[in-house]
């Protein structure tokens, strides 16, 4: 198929959507995708954590490490939409859209309501919206503390909340971590932006949940657990909180206020560091997660946190057999400045 030149518009066909968009040529798939409104599941937008990956069925594309492929003889190619660029007309393939949500990304003014530390590097960040967001639990926005200090947080709380919530760890030299911590107060106007995110509570699947938090990663696990005890889902759900050393433990009384509302939810604290097997687990979280279940075929995974530990998790995930479709992973990738 012969590629269409830069700019000249031409048709993208969404299977099994049957549902056709009119797109430039060397337009981002990803883009093309979010700005049809059709559903589709991201995370990192760098090609890290794999969360966009769909099928080329036929077409001409070009991925942004200036790899050109086309699918030869109808057979699909695997790529990721955020670093997939169309040079003509395509048919793509799209993982199954069951229980996808899409709320149309807000810009509006909020104030922060309060900051607190919750350890000696975790602060609690509280923003009063100017407006109610809606959003699905486990989803982030981006915030604008000042023009060049802009940072994407996941909410801890539900829609509807009357403040935002967000955890907020101190990076060691950390321009937007450290204005936060340092010159941040309360009362003080910010810009929100959002929601992002695709490692969102699916509610309307009765599969058994795994839900594995690495750090800060414990805030959207929070609002992902707080969603199913309000929308009262039956799922059984496995939660493994993984953290550095003893010192950096945080939440235990909200999580064990949640496992009180759901009697199907199984709490496993981690500590990696210095830990005491007489009041928590040790070693590394992703290693419980192995130890504990030798069959995940048919479960459903939330994985939020670094990305050495997301990336693991999804290993051991997929070894165990989930379906890579129904793995939802939150990775919090370092900003480079």
């Amino acid at each position: 198929m012969m590629a269409s030149s830069q700019g000249v518009a031409m048709h993208l066909l969404l299977k099994p959507l049957d549902r056709r968009l009119s797109v430039e040529a060397g337009a981002n798939l990803l883009g093309a995708l979010q700005q049809g409104q059709v559903p589709i599941s991201y995370s990192c937008m760098a090609g890290r954590c794999g969360t966009c990956q769909c099928r080329v069925l036929e077409g001409d594309v070009e991925t942004t490490d200036g790899q050109r492929r086309q699918s030869i003889d109808k057979e699909p190619l695997t790529v990721l939409a955020c670093q997939t660029r169309l040079l003509s007309a395509c048919t793509i393939e799209l993982p199954d859209s069951a229980d996808v949500v899409v709320h149309p990304a807000r810009v509006f003014k909020a104030t922060v309501a309060g900051l607190e530390s919750l350890t000696h590097d975790i602060r609690r960040l509280l923003l009063r919206p100017s407006k109610p967001l809606a959003f699905s639990p486990g989803q982030c926005v981006q915030i604008q503390f000042a023009p060049d200090h802009v940072r994407p947080y996941s909410m801890a709380g539900l829609p509807g909340d009357e403040l935002l919530e967000f955890h907020v760890r101190v990076v060691p030299n950390g321009r937007v971590s450290g204005y936060i911590d340092r010159q941040l107060r309360v009362g003080d106007p910010v810009k929100v932006s959002g929601p992002l995110g695709s490692a969102y509570l699916r509610h309307a699947s009765t599969s058994p949940l795994l839900c594995v938090a690495g750090g800060t990663g414990l805030a959207p696990v929070l609002s992902i657990l707080r969603g199913a005890v309000a929308l009262a889902m039956p799922n059984p759900i496995h939660v493994y909180f993984g953290v550095r050393s003893p010192e950096d433990t945080y939440g235990m009384a909200w999580l064990e206020a949640i496992k009180k509302g759901h009697p199907r939810l199984t709490l496993h604290t981690v500590v990696a560091n210095d830990g005491h097997a007489s009041k928590h687990r040790v070693g590394h979280v992703t290693d419980a997660v192995a130890a504990d279940h030798l069959d995940l075929g048919g479960w459903r995974a939330y994985f939020c946190g670094s990305p050495p530990m997301v990336e693991a998790a999804t290993a051991v995930a997929r070894h165990r057999g989930i379906n890579p479709q129904h793995i939802y992973a939150d990775a919090f990738y370092a900003q480079s400045s």
